[in-house]
C-alpha cells in the first residue's frame, strides 16, 4: 500500500511535538513538504584520500589509526586526535566533547571521518568532523553522496537525514514527483551533477505549471467579481492631452487605452504597466485617475517611499487641480493635526485622488467610493499590504501596478499570468542617451574634475554611496565621509548630504531645493533610487559600484538623462573585481535597454535582484530556481494551458495542485 503523501509528518515514527514544531519552522507540516525540503548540495564520500593528499580549504574523507589523543590547553581548551595512515599526518579537534566522547576516542584503534581541513597553525586539521570509530581495521568504504539540508534550531544534519532515508523506503504512489524526489534524496554513488539536475529540472516544470495554474485561477475568479464600470464621460481626459505641453509617445497612447479600455469593463481590472524609468508611467496613471474621478470615483495611489509620493503628489496636482479634481497626500511623517482634514476630505469624497504612503493602510483612512488602486514599484510591498488597500472599497477596486523594473518575458507568463500587462518600450522624444564609464577608484579626482566642470556650466550632480556611514566590516566609502571629503575638494560647490536615516522632512527640503536648482550636487545613498525627477540632473556618480545589482544600477541611472542635455555615469569600481561584477559593470556600460539588462542580471543573481526582496506573503518556490529553470517557464505555460482546457486531466491538475500549492488546490475547476 502506498504511504499517503498528504498525511501530517506526525504520523512519521519518532516526530513527536518538539520535532514537529523545528518542521514547521522549515514549512513542513505533511510528508510532501518534507519530501520537497531537498538538500541543497551533496557530499562526495565515494572515495578515501591518503592523508599525504589532504588540501586545506576542502572536504575528505580519511582514514587512519589514532596515534594519539589529548586534551590541549591554548587559546582554547579542545580535544586533540592525531591520525595517521602510512602517507601522512592529520590532526581532529574537538571544542565541545564529553568525557564519554574523549574515553571512546582514546580507546578506539581507527577512526574514519568526514570534514573540511584548515590549518590550526601548522597543522592540517578538522574541526568538529564526521566520524565513525572501530577497534579494527575498517570495512571498505560503501560509496555514498550524502545530502546537505537546509536545518532550523533544534533540527541536526543526522536527525534530517534518518527521517528522509525512513520515509524514502516507503511505497510511494507511482509517477513524478516522488520518484524524483527520492532520487535527489538517495541519489546512487554514480549519480552525476546533470542526472541530479535533470531530476530537478522535472520537478521544477511542476512547480512553474502548478503556480502558473494559482494565477490563473485567481484571475478566473476576479472576472466573477464585480467592480464599478468607469466608462467615457466628460471627455477631462482629453483636456488634460491639449494642456501638458508634451506630446504622448505612441507607447504612451496605446497603454492608455489599454488602461481605459479595461476600466469601462463591470469586472475589476487587474493591469500590470512595464515601463523604463523614464518612460512616463505616471502620466498614464493620471488618465485613469481622471477616468475614475469622472465617474465620482476616488483613487488611491500608493508608493513605496515619500520622496516618491511626493513627487507623485506634485505631479497630479499640477496635471489634475485645473481640471477641478482634488488631491490629497498622506504620508506617515505628518502629524495628526496635519492629516485630520485631509482624511475628513477622503472620507467625505470630496478628495478623489488620494496619494500616500504605507499610511493608506490605517484604519482611521475610510474612503467614500474608492473605484481605482494605483500601486508604484509593487514588489517593495507585501501581498498583505496590497490587500488591505483593496479592501478599503467596499467594492473591489479596479487595480493598476506600475513598475520601472524591466521584468523579462519569460517570468512575465508565469509570475504575472494573474494580470494583463502593458509595456511603455519608447522613451520621450529630446532625451538624450547617457554615456557610461567604468573608472577606477584610484581615477576618482578625474571624476570630481568633471563634475566641477559640469556645475560650472550650471548643471547638476548625483554622487550615491552605498553605505550612511563608515563600516569595520564593509570595504566601501560612505555617503557621511565622501561629503565631507568633497565638501573640501569642490570649495564653492553648493553641496548637501541625503540618506534613510533622516527624517521625511529633512529629506522633502533637501529634495526641493535639489529640484529648484539651490543644490548643485546631491551626496546620497540609494534612498535616490525611485522617484527623484530633476531634468537639470547630467552627472551621477555610483561609488562601489561592484557591490549593486544591475537592476539598482540602471534605475540609479534613470536619475539622469532626464532632461535634453547628454548626461554622464561614472560607475567608480575597486581593484578586486569578480567575474560576475566586471559582467554586471560592463553590460551596463554597454546597454542602457532595461529589458537587455534584466535578462542579464537572472542570468547573473537570478530573479531576486529583478522581483525585489520576496516579502511577506509572496509566493516562495521550493524547487525552481527562476535564473536555472526561466527556459522551463513556456512549457509549463503550456502545460497549465493544457490541463485547464481538458476534463481528462482534472485529476493530474488537482494532483499538481495538491503538491505544490494546498492553499489554492480547491479553487481552480476546469
Amino acid at each position: 500500500m502506498s504511504a499517503n503523501p498528504y498525511a501530517s509528518v506526525s504520523t512519521i515514527r519518532g516526530v513527536g511535538p518538539k520535532l514537529e514544531q523545528s518542521l514547521a519552522k522549515l514549512g513542513i507540516f505533511r510528508l510532501i513538504d518534507l519530501l520537497l525540503h531537498l538538500p541543497y548540495r551533496y557530499q562526495d564520500r565515494t572515495q578515501l584520500t591518503p592523508l599525504t593528499d589532504v588540501r586545506a580549504e576542502e572536504t575528505h574523507l580519511i582514514e587512519g589509526e589514532i596515534k594519539d589523543c589529548r586534551v590541549v590547553f591554548g587559546n582554547r581548551r579542545s580535544l586533540k586526535v592525531t591520525v595517521k595512515d602510512g602517507t601522512g599526518t592529520v590532526y581532529l579537534r574537538f571544542f565541545h566533547f564529553s568525557r564519554y566522547q574523549q574515553k571512546a576516542l582514546q580507546e578506539a584503534q581507527s577512526i574514519r571521518a568526514f570534514g573540511e581541513f584548515r590549518f590550526f597553525g601548522r597543522e592540517l586539521s578538522c574541526a568538529h568532523p564526521e566520524y565513525e570509530t572501530f577497534d579494527h581495521p575498517p570495512n571498505d568504504v560503501t560509496p555514498e553522496l550524502v545530502p546537505i539540508y537546509p536545518t532550523t534550531q533544534g533540527l541536526g544534519q543526522a536527525r534530517l537525514r534518518k527521517i528522509l532515508s525512513e520515509l524514502c523506503q516507503q511505497a510511494w504512489p507511482e509517477g513524478s514527483p516522488f520518484e524524483h524526489l527520492v532520487y535527489l534524496h538517495t541519489p546512487p554513488p554514480e549519480a552525476t551533477e546533470a542526472t541530479i539536475a535533470s531530476a530537478r529540472e522535472t520537478l521544477a516544470i511542476e512547480e512553474l505549471t502548478a503556480y502558473y495554474l494559482v494565477m490563473k485561477g485567481r484571475a478566473l475568479a476576479r472576472q466573477s467579481t464585480a467592480a464599478i464600470p468607469l466608462p467615457r464621460s466628460v471627455a477631462l481626459g482629453r483636456v488634460l492631452l491639449d494642456q501638458l505641453g508634451f506630446k504622448l509617445t505612441q507607447a504612451q497612447a496605446r497603454v492608455v487605452g489599454e488602461v481605459l479600455s479595461d476600466l469601462e469593463k463591470p469586472t475589476p481590472m487587474l493591469r500590470l504597466v512595464q515601463g523604463d524609468v523614464g518612460s512616463g508611467k505616471t502620466v498614464v496613471a493620471a488618465f485613469a485617475a481622471i477616468r475614475a474621478a469622472e465617474q465620482n470615483c476616488q483613487t488611491a495611489v500608493m508608493a513605496p517611499t515619500e520622496l516618491l509620493a511626493e513627487q507623485h503628489y506634485l505631479n497630479f496636482v499640477q496635471w489634475l487641480t485645473p481640471l477641478g479634481i482634488e488631491c490629497v497626500l498622506l504620508t506617515g511623517s505628518q502629524s495628526a493635526k496635519e492629516q485630520k482634514p485631509r482624511l475628513k476630505a477622503v472620507a467625505d469624497g470630496d478628495a478623489l485622488v488620494v496619494i500616500g504612503t504605507h499610511a493608506l493602510f490605517q484604519d482611521r483612512v475610510s474612503f467614500k467610493q474608492l473605484g481605482l488602486s494605483i500601486i508604484d514599484e509593487q514588489h517593495r510591498f507585501g501581498v498583505h499590504q496590497r490587500m488591505a488597500l483593496q479592501l478599503k472599497g467596499g467594492t473591489q477596486p479596479h487595480q493598476l501596478i506600475m513598475t520601472a523594473t524591466p521584468i523579462p518575458r519569460t517570468l512575465t507568463m508565469a509570475l504575472y499570468a494573474d494580470m494583463a500587462v502593458s509595456v511603455i518600450d519608447e522613451l520621450p522624444k529630446g532625451r538624450q542617451p547617457i554615456t557610461t564609464h567604468t573608472v577606477v577608484e584610484d581615477r576618482s579626482a578625474d571624476v570630481i574634475t568633471q563634475l566641477r566642470q559640469a556645475v560650472a556650466r550650471g548643471q547638476q550632480a548625483y554622487w550615491v554611496c552605498v553605505l550612511i556611514e563608515d563600516s569595520d566590516e564593509i570595504d566601501a566609502k560612505s555617503a557621511t565621509s565622501r561629503y565631507q571629503d568633497l565638501l573640501q575638494e569642490l570649495k564653492g560647490v553648493r553641496i548637501a548630504l541625503l540618506h534613510g536615516r533622516m527624517s521625511g522632512d529633512e529629506k522633502a527640503e533637501v529634495m526641493n531645493r535639489f529640484k529648484a536648482g539651490d543644490l548643485d550636487l546631491l551626496v546620497a545613498t540609494t534612498v535616490i533610487e525611485v522617484g527623484v525627477d530633476v531634468p537639470n540632473a547630467t552627472h551621477m556618480v555610483i561609488e562601489n559600484a561592484e557591490r549593486l545589482g544591475l537592476a539598482q544600477l540602471h534605475q540609479l541611472r534613470g536619475r539622469i538623462g532626464r532632461g535634453n542635455l547628454a548626461s554622464h555615469c561614472f560607475l567608480l569600481f575597486t581593484q578586486r573585481l569578480s567575474e560576475a561584477a566586471k559582467t554586471r559593470l560592463s553590460a551596463l556600460r554597454d546597454s542602457q535597454d532595461g529589458f537587455y539588462l534584466a535578462e542579464q542580471d537572472l542570468k547573473l543573481r537570478g530573479p531576486g535582484d529583478i522581483l525585489g526582496t520576496r516579502q511577506s506573503g509572496e509566493q516562495s518556490f521550493r524547487i525552481a530556481d527562476l535564473s536555472e529553470h526561466a527556459h522551463l517557464i513556456p512549457r509549463a505555460v503550456s502545460l497549465g494551458d493544457e490541463m485547464m482546457g481538458s476534463a481528462e486531466r482534472a485529476q493530474e491538475m488537482r494532483q499538481i495542485l495538491e503538491t505544490w500549492a494546498p492553499a489554492d488546490s480547491g479553487n481552480l475547476t476546469v
